[in-house]
């Protein structure tokens, strides 16, 4: 690539590309191709200047050779990155902002007063239009203030105030459309695919393969609890579908074969196999867009109290200039009271408070599915945590494999890897791994494979009966027992680690020692969290008491519940919020999707199971749990934002209404100070909470 060095200081550089500018598709190719390399941590391209800001934590040669092997042609992105790309949106409203500026301006310095007067006057057609239509609704309406607002500016004479009128109110406009899709398009992009490996069928069987190398017509397997990775249609197979992110329905949607299902769903029961029809592109994003728009989730209830009070104000402001004109039969002073209204500043600001906060909260690797949810999180005092895969570190690992049969512990390892390998959890990835290490080759032995939710696996290997799970799965509901001469050795089982249990026609074969440690900030984490106003802090886990004790003792948490299952913690859950109590729920795995369901606001962890994150009504990053304590105060900030927005509005346009009627604001300067706040306050409600 030729280019040149406009600024340079440790650890950032500002390139000039040799072109007077990118389009929109090359500036996203450099973006996608400088983001693919891990020593740099921050890109930026301006399409305009067909410049890039690049922030790096490496030698800087390493840069230079980077940049410098770069060619649009040889960088292949995925086209479902530039369907993503809100590159083209961003432009296309700072133009309109940079037009109607111009325009407005340029008009007085360029054009007669006679010329634009007539201009306002055919401006006003709009407004006056769109004031109408509001009483087919038999509601007053803002727009309807508005138009008469302008008109009456119009018939007085002042055509100065109702141009400046009509340029602030469509600025505001643009500026609230621009904030609003810019947020939804953060949140989509957040809510999008992230599927990298896919189960394919083929004449030998099952192979794992990357999802990108996947085919129009070619078959691949989906099991409980993982998402579909593309368009498609049921080859074989019968699955209860959880279609919640494309339609926004929560119920699960029964498929069979011959049925259409599309990327993004989740199998919540069942196993099905598609065939693909549509691999990337096809819309997903705008489909994600819709539901996002459409759904009533992103209004806090907070927000929605207060455009319902905006509604019921427009009649009274007037009636107030109504009676300003009845009273002292002067129009100016009518007028000024026209030309501020409550409802503007309140439906502008509050929505925009929350999708910035949503926005900034995705800054944090936290994605918020609606404003309802961070109001959740800011007046909840319970906060419920899974153990593993939560509490636990992400990635638990094996310690070891005990034998108690006659086979070898890397016969017993290999064939419980085979069974393991087809489901999302993080234990059952630790065995996987575990078996990789140590070079254990594991092809498809079994039979059809069964997940149990939130209690194992079963299957068939070479005509024996397999079953892999918790002890009250293999010992209590499948009967397993321990061979004679086993009891002393099974007693012995250290403490220390979580156990996974591996039977084989009724008896048990191996216990697999999963090493599962506390996450390092836990303790700290739980202290903030109290001193956030968490009055309850509670840990569920299905693992054993002692496991339990020892992680709640570490974590300092008092009350805790073991051996739970999956409708325990939903109980759980379900009697505290009885009592009156505001309850946010974090877990990871499928067994958690009912308690995450059951709460006010659900929690998932971004590397669990795709069901859990598709449930969850927000989904935190796996690496810290910091972002529990961010994602608090970022509520509770929204939250003092929404009020402190709501006081001033009421407040200063009061205000203005009051110096109207006294005659001390002219309509122009009424109009200028109410539209000029309004702008203000959505300015503000833009910027960072943190």
């Amino acid at each position: 690539m030729n280019y040149t060095i406009r600024h340079e200081i440790k650890g950032r550089l500002r390139v000039h590309l040799k072109m007077d500018r990118m389009t929109f598709r090359q500036a996203d190719t450099l973006e996608y191709y400088l983001k693919g390399f891990e020593e740099i941590s921050e890109v930026k391209v301006y399409e305009r200047t067909a410049d890039a800001v690049v922030r790096y934590d490496c030698d800087r040669q390493r840069i230079i050779d980077i940049l410098r092997d770069f060619s649009f042609e040889n960088v292949n992105v995925p086209e479902i990155y530039f369907e993503m790309s809100g590159r083209e949106l961003a432009a296309e409203y700072f133009d309109r902002i940079v037009t109607s500026i111009v325009l407005h301006y340029g008009k007085r310095i360029v054009l007669p007063f006679s010329i634009r007067r007539v201009l306002v006057f055919i401006k006003n057609i709009k407004f006056a239009w769109r004031g109408l239509k509001t009483i087919k609704t038999r509601r007053l309406q803002v727009e309807l203030l508005d138009s008469m607002a302008v008109s009456a500016a119009i018939l007085t004479g002042d055509h100065k105030t109702a141009s400046s009128v009509m340029f602030l109110l469509n600025i505001g406009d643009t500026l609230e459309a621009w904030t609003h899709k810019r947020s939804v398009g953060d949140l989509a992009r957040r809510m999008s695919l992230n599927i990298d490996k896919v189960w394919l069928v083929t004449d030998d069987g099952e192979v794992q393969i990357d999802s990108a190398d996947v085919k129009c017509g070619d078959r691949v397997i989906v099991r409980m609890g993982n998402m579909i990775p593309f368009d498609g249609e049921v080859f074989c197979g019968e699955a209860m579908v959880n279609q919640a992110s494309m339609t926004g329905e929560s119920v699960a949607v029964r498929k069979t074969k011959r049925m259409s299902v599309f990327a993004g769903t989740v199998v919540e029961e069942g196993e099905i196999t598609i065939r693909v029809t549509q691999t990337e592109g096809c819309g997903r994003f705008d489909k994600i867009v819709k539901m996002i728009e459409e759904s009533e989730k992103l209004k806090s209830n907070l927000e929605s109290r207060a455009e319902r009070l905006a509604d019921r104000l427009v009649p009274y402001t007037l009636l107030a200039s109504g009676l300003t004109w009845l009273i002292s039969r002067n129009v100016t002073k009518a007028v000024s009271v026209l030309m501020v209204d409550y409802s503007c500043a309140l439906k502008m600001s509050m929505p925009i408070s929350v999708l910035s906060a949503i926005r900034e909260a995705s800054g944090y690797g936290i994605t918020v599915k609606g404003g309802r949810f961070l109001e959740a999180v800011a007046d909840a005092d319970t906060i419920v945590f899974d153990k593993t895969g939560t509490l636990t570190k992400a990635q638990p690992s094996v310690a070891g494999v005990v034998s108690f049969c006659n086979e070898s512990e890397d016969e017993l390892l290999r064939e419980a890897a085979c069974l393991e390998e087809h489901f999302p959890h993080s234990v059952a990835r630790a065995v996987v791994d575990f078996a990789f290490r140590k070079g254990l080759l594991h092809d498809e032995l079994h039979t059809k494979v069964e997940y149990i939710v939130a209690h194992g696996i079963a299957s068939e290997i070479e005509g024996e009966r397999v079953v892999i799970g918790s002890y009250h799965f293999v010992f209590e509901d499948e009967g397993a027992v321990l061979l004679d001469g086993m009891k002393e050795k099974f007693d012995s089982l250290p403490d220390d680690y979580s156990h996974l249990y591996y039977a084989k026609n009724g008896k048990l074969a191996a216990v697999i020692l999963i090493e599962d440690p506390m996450r390092e900030e836990v303790g700290s984490i739980v202290d903030h969290l109290r001193k956030q106003g968490f009055k309850h802090v509670v840990m569920m886990t299905g693992d054993s008491e002692r496991t339990a004790a020892k992680i709640a003792a570490e974590a300092g948490i008092t009350e805790y519940y073991s051996e739970v299952l999956p409708e325990d913690k939903a109980g759980y859950i379900e009697k505290a919020k009885s009592e009156g109590r505001k309850v946010i729920m974090v877990g990871d795995g499928i067994n958690d999707s009912p308690a995450l369901s059951a709460s006010d606001a659900g929690i998932a962890i971004s590397e669990g199971a795709e069901i859990a994150r598709q449930i969850a009504d927000i989904t935190i990053g796996s690496s810290d749990l910091e972002s529990l304590v961010t994602l608090r105060e970022i509520s509770t900030l929204l939250m003092k934002r929404i009020r402190f927005n709501y006081r001033t509005i009421v407040g200063f346009n009061t205000a203005l209404i009051g110096l109207g009627i006294a005659g001390f604001l002219p309509p122009s300067t009424s109009a200028m100070l109410h539209n000029g706040s309004t702008v203000a306050l959505g300015l503000n409600s833009m910027t960072s909470l943190k």
